[in-house]
């Protein structure tokens, strides 16, 4: 079968003007953003200089520093090899969580949950892991609807923009049980927020951008992880995992947790209940919205994830693929 490689603006025109024979062939789509890198401070090889970006890089939203990419030459008589050394986070732009990511006190487990010392690192994972068909869970109409409020730009204040568990522009039970029908051992759930345009922000402050807006962002409530973890237990699935256009698969309420201290009590309810039961996450997905358009006119999409393959890791920034086939 002849594969289509194309850019995301194009597919939605393209698929509804082939003739039925040539919209069989399978079109691709990259769901991976840029990393951005910088050269080390003077001195420092670990440490970035946010003055000297490489090319165009621009710094996105992340709990960490921007990469560092220190380029050296190796001359011959021939010509030069430039060949660069990369200092990056795990958990750093698009990036795939393994389920070593948490280690859950013991309060935290279910029976059958996977023990902490039974986490499959990077290194660990199959193939089967890292790729799966897709079950779309599509609430971009809801998030946009939401900032149509302010002008189509996130607030931190909720009663403005309300992202909050509460929300009904979030991910929520009804939206677990409107594809419970779909999942399958293997599948990953991808959700489209249409958040992914905030990523690459002026402001790159965890705290200030629009995109992870003070813990006031979409995601899956807390009732929602609860209700897929039901569905996982009550039919004994192995989902692959849950992949989506955020720094975290949890609303910004989800990710404070629940008491004074910020990050402190029960924070990151996804990863506390889903990881034990071996559901794996990718986030700060791109493009989900054009994948959205594309399986909304019928493709059937498998999503195909490159990681690292690097001993005791937790998460690596990671290559994702979504292959449709209408």
């Amino acid at each position: 079968m002849k594969q289509l490689i194309l850019s995301g603006l194009m597919i939605g025109a393209i698929m509804a003007s082939l003739p039925a024979e040539a919209q069989s062939e399978t079109v691709w789509l990259d769901l991976t953003h840029p990393i951005p890198t910088f050269h080390p401070v003077e001195g420092d090889p670990i440490r970035t200089d946010y003055d000297k970006p490489w090319l165009n890089s621009k710094p996105h939203v992340t709990w960490y520093q921007q990469a560092i990419l220190t380029i050296s030459n190796y001359s011959t008589s021939t010509g030069y090899y430039p060949s660069g050394k990369l200092v990056i986070d795990e958990h750093y732009g698009t990036h795939l969580d393994a389920n070593n990511h948490i280690m859950n006190e013991e309060e935290t487990m279910v029976e059958g949950g996977i023990p902490n010392d039974k986490r499959t690192d990077m290194a660990q994972m199959e193939v089967d892991d890292l790729i799966g068909p897709i079950v779309l869970i599509d609430i971009g109409p809801r998030v946009r609807a939401e900032l149509e409020k302010n002008g189509g730009i996130p607030s931190p204040d909720i009663l403005v923009t309300d992202f909050s568990n509460k929300s009904a522009a979030v991910v929520t039970a009804d939206d677990i049980d409107a594809i419970a029908d779909q999942l399958q051992d293997g599948a990953w759930i991808v959700v489209n927020m249409d958040w992914a345009r905030f990523f690459f922000d002026d402001d790159s402050s965890i705290r200030t951008s629009p995109y992870f807006n003070n813990f006031n962002h979409p995601g899956l409530n807390r009732a929602a992880v609860d209700r897929l973890a039901e569905i996982i237990d009550e039919r004994d699935l192995n989902i692959g995992g849950i992949a989506i256009d955020n720094i975290t698969v949890d609303t910004g309420e989800g990710a404070r947790g629940d008491g004074p201290s910020v990050m402190k009590t029960a924070p990151w309810h996804s990863h506390t209940v889903l990881m034990q039961r071996d559901v794996l996450f990718v986030e700060n997905l791109a493009k989900v919205d054009e994948l959205a358009k594309v399986m909304n006119s019928g493709a059937i999409c498998t999503i195909v994830i490159g990681a690292p393959k690097h001993v005791r890791g937790t998460g690596g920034p990671a290559r994702v693929l979504a292959m449709c086939e209408s």
